[in-house]
């Protein structure tokens, strides 16, 4: 029996799930807080203790990791337009698992630079033009960039006409270039899978050691991904299968969490609409969005104010209203604090399913609705009549009785006003063990197992009526 404990280092808790690959077999799951004040492997080691004392005699014959403490990983993108290769570079960035932190247009003047500077990001993504189109913008934008004061990496996937000339000009800087492919070859074709690779490769190899979580060399060679790509990864192994094992089809995530909720995609366009509709940037059909402002904890406070601006709230009297921005402000102010420590711990527990609810709802409909772009350009929506299952992740799903996990996952079918397809037919699901990020640590190498695992430990809860 081969084992691999797949550990996901996350800002708040460090999980890890251990697996037997030749079985495709949950073994073994542990949660610890991550030990960011000190150093995280004292974490990594304390979660990888417990599941070793949940299975004496089995040996772990190798550990992979996912990591998004420290800020997980911050993306700067520098287009041409925003309307288009800012877009799609900003678009890839989400998909490769980045926290997009700044996006700047046009040629950097100083102002600018300043600003994409105080942005403080890990790498910065430089695009612009597609292949055989402009070209002076990406080539002033590599001037500016090498007479700057930033010395993080920077990834070039803008016109490959002037790839060369670029990454000369940076090198000779004492920057780290990586070329890749254009991520918009042309007007309305998307190529993100090389930048995203490449993105991957650099927060291993560049960005993840470099933020002092650790100050064991151990620690950056058993990151393979930021936490989020792990997860897209696990996901698009959901809904495409693996070897004899048919996925699920159109599959949504929502892991709400307690900075950010983050959804996942990922849903097949019809291709005679594809056609008629040809935008200036396609539509990632496999796709991710975060939302920094709605969260559990740190952004509690953030939900309440986007849900009355929406109006999610209407039905709710101004009491009523006034308790839950109190209750979100005491989570804001003590992140750490659960419904086993508070002094009504049952309502402590329907509030936090309240907050979950309104963030999976706002988050659903950024994600999926149709959007005016700060041009004014009405970008489309992702359309998910047909996805067959909705999974939640997160503290609060995993921790949650059915009828409140019903409660907070039905607007992912009945939100009908909010302006996007909502899914016709599809079951729920929650990610109880925490599976998706391990799945996508695993997917490359063993994904008949890493699908097996997702099959047995998805619970579904069934339609919602």
């Amino acid at each position: 029996m081969v084992t691999i404990a797949c550990v996901d280092v996350g800002s708040t808790f460090t999980k890890v799930a251990l697996i037997d690959v030749d079985n495709g077999v949950l073994l073994a799951t542990a949660s610890q807080p991550t030990t960011i004040d000190t150093d995280v492997m004292n974490g990594v080691r304390g979660v990888l203790a417990d599941v070793g004392a949940q299975t004496p005699g089995v040996v772990i014959d190798e550990v992979r990791a996912c990591s998004s403490a420290g800020g997980g990983l911050r993306l700067a993108v520098v287009g041409y337009e925003r309307i288009v290769t800012a877009e799609a570079g900003r678009r890839v960035g989400l998909s490769a698992g980045a926290k997009v932190v700044h996006v700047a247009t046009g040629v950097l003047e100083p102002p600018a630079l300043a600003a994409l500077e105080d942005s403080k990001p890990d790498i910065v993504l430089l695009c612009g033009g597609t292949d055989g189109g402009n070209v002076d913008v990406l080539l002033a934008n590599a001037e500016m960039l090498a007479g700057s004061g930033l010395r993080v990496p920077v990834v070039i996937a803008g016109n490959v006409d002037v790839r060369d000339r670029i990454t000369a000009t940076l090198t000779a800087a004492g920057m780290t270039t990586l070329p890749t492919t254009n991520v918009l070859p042309r007007i309305g074709i998307l190529d993100p899978g090389p930048a995203r690779a490449t993105i991957r490769d650099v927060f291993i190899t560049h960005v993840i050691g470099g933020k002092g979580l650790s100050s064991e060399a151990e620690f950056p060679r058993l990151v393979r991904a930021a936490t989020p790509d792990a997860v897209l990864t696990g996901v698009e192994l959901l809904a495409d299968g693996a070897g004899s094992l048919d996925g699920v089809g159109d599959v949504v995530v929502i892991d709400v969490g307690g900075a950010t909720t983050d959804v996942y995609s990922v849903v097949t366009p019809d291709p005679e609409e594809s056609v008629l509709r040809r935008e200036v940037v396609e539509v990632m059909w496999r796709a991710r969005t975060v939302e920094g402002d709605l969260g559990m904890r740190w952004s509690a406070t953030s939900v309440v104010d986007a849900a009355v601006d929406a109006q999610l709230l209407n039905d709710v009297d101004a009491g009523e209203v006034s308790r839950l921005r109190a209750g979100a402000h005491l989570r804001s102010e003590h992140v750490d604090l659960l419904a086993d420590t508070s002094d009504d711990a049952e309502q402590f527990r329907d509030d936090d399913a309240q907050f979950a609810r309104l963030a999976l709802t706002l988050a659903l409909r950024r994600h999926a609705a149709p959007n005016d772009s700060v041009d004014g350009v009405r970008t489309r929506g992702r359309d998910l009549r047909d996805v067959s299952l909705v999974v939640g992740s997160g503290g609060v799903f995993r921790h949650a009785d059915r009828l409140r996990l019903e409660r907070m996952l039905s607007p992912a079918r009945t939100d009908f006003v909010g302006g996007w397809l909502v899914p016709q037919h599809a079951s729920l699901a929650i990610d109880k063990a925490y599976v998706l990020a391990a799945a996508g640590l695993l997917a490359e190498d063993y994904p008949e197992a890493a699908m097996r695992v997702l099959r047995t430990e998805l619970v579904e809860l069934g339609e919602v009526s």
